[in-house]
């Protein structure tokens, strides 16, 4: 075991040294080799420590049953921290974790270096680890079932947030006040007057709230709703702070996979490999980068854009060069940029071309009665299909438009619609975990079959108008 430990931690410091001489800028690494059990228990969970829920053991008992299987296997887990923490399974053999090693160097260089993850925590493995705690006490004051409860409806909402700003937010107006109103001048400023001093006219308070509609509808409801007790909002801001840092993840999971695929392909063909573990690692690439038959697989899209990029940039032809100019050689230091500067969809956006679609098959389909059909091939509207698709990371965005609707203190949702219909069933479940946050009927405005249908639940039943 010593002599096994020895041999990959030397596979660990060449490929250190490999990656640092491509350019590779990370965080300090720390490599835990991990069972089965742990690497999938911290898989469900999202992170080593973490506040239990049954829903984080469901999923670990899904992906644990498709291992035992043989129908999935996580290789590695990454956490974005500082230092960085990577768990190697330990089933692999040495080429799998040698493989593993290079992807996750590539992984923290994006963590580190990638804008949209400039605004997270590097210490949430603490941090969640706190709240852990926090939860624990609540349970242990109020009742496990009641905290259990209430996570339920925290978890139910919990993607509609407004993700971290990538860019620091001008300063505004605050959302219960208006600015104060200047009085005209006129003849009658005297009465005004209070020992010769101009008297400040009342501030104009909005009459509605939020003055604007508002998407992070748990930050609205931890700050309005009238309900709440102190330990439920806490739980609720844990609940917000933790989706917060996971976002960028779910933002950037094309480009961040397509990033670390380029790379450890590069790393480990610079490693001094047997002719055996040259062919093992060969074969290992062509699984990751396998492409998905029924959707898109991040690794293989991802890896195959950066591809493009560099050998674009590195060869422009004549037009490129004479409408854009681009001089040659100067695709290394474009994907770095890329790397620095996009999310999914812009990386889509700008860097996902015709000659790409065509070469990589996409299209689009969907159901037509019992089968599958193609439906667009178009390379613009295949593009903007996938883009439309990751949008809000696949959610679908919901604005609190008014906290106190009718004047009766209830809460009024509006879907902003964009040709993808709501699930009907899922949001009559998900009404009931609204009210109970908010503890007021519960409205929301949607599109379906094309026209405007609000679906409320008022403590008792689901309606709809």
């Amino acid at each position: 075991m010593e002599a096994e430990f020895a041999t990959l931690a030397r596979a660990i410091e060449a490929i250190h040294d490999q990656a640092q001489k491509f350019g590779l800028d990370f965080f300090p690494m720390r490599f835990e080799l991990v069972p089965a059990d742990v690497i999938y228990a911290f898989g469900a969970y999202g992170m080593p420590t973490r506040f239990t829920h049954w829903t984080f053991g469901k999923h670990f008992f899904k992906m644990k049953l498709q291992y035992d299987f043989n129908l999935s296997r996580i290789y590695e887990l990454i956490i974005n921290s500082d230092p960085c923490y990577a768990f190697l399974l330990a089933g692999n053999d040495l080429i799998q974790n040698k493989l593993v090693i290079a992807h996750v160097f590539a992984h923290s260089d994006f963590f580190k270096n990638n804008t949209h993850f400039a605004s997270t925590s590097r210490q949430m493995v603490e941090t969640m680890a706190v709240h852990a705690a926090k939860i624990r006490e609540y349970e242990f004051k109020y009742g496990h079932r009641e905290v259990e409860i209430f996570l339920d409806a925290a978890l139910a909402i919990q993607e509609h947030i407004e993700p971290p700003a990538v860019f620091p937010a001008r300063a505004d107006v605050n959302e219960k006040q208006m600015e104060p109103l200047r009085p005209p001048e006129t003849p009658y400023d005297d009465l005004w007057a209070l020992d010769g001093k101009r008297r400040e006219q009342p501030r104009e308070r909005s009459r509605k709230i939020p003055p604007r509609p508002v998407k992070d509808m748990l930050g609205f409801i931890i700050n309005h709703s009238p309900e709440l007790e102190d330990w439920q909002r806490d739980i609720l801001a844990m609940v917000r702070e933790e989706m917060g840092y996971f976002w960028p993840q779910m933002e950037t999971k094309i480009i961040n996979e397509g990033w670390a695929t380029y790379w450890h392909a590069r790393i480990m063909r610079e490693l001094d490999l047997t002719a055996a573990e040259s062919i093992e690692f060969a074969h290992l690439h062509a699984s990751v980068t396998q492409p998905g038959r029924m959707q898109i697989n991040p690794y293989y899209i991802g890896s195959k854009i950066f591809e493009d990029i560099e050998r674009r940039w590195d060869n422009p032809d004549a037009e490129e060069r004479e409408r854009y100019g681009r001089r040659g050689g100067e695709g290394r230091a474009k994907i770095f940029e890329v790397r620095t500067c996009e999310n999914d969809i812009s990386f889509l956006r700008n860097y996902l071309t015709r000659q790409l679609v065509e070469e990589l098959d996409l299209f689009l389909y969907q159901k037509v009665g019992a089968e599958w059909v193609v439906v667009e091939k178009d390379w613009e509207k295949v593009r903007d299909g996938l883009i439309n698709r990751l949008t809000n990371c696949g959610f679908p965005c919901i604005l609190v438009e008014d906290g106190d609707y009718q004047r009766r203190g209830e809460i009024y949702l509006k879907h902003c619609y964009e040709e993808l219909e709501l699930d009907v069933h899922y949001l009559e479940k998900t009404l009931p975990y609204v009210y109970l946050l908010w503890g007021r009927p519960v409205h929301l405005e949607t599109i379906i079959e094309g026209k405007t249908a609000v679906f409320s639940y008022d403590g008792k039943k689901n309606s709809r108008r």
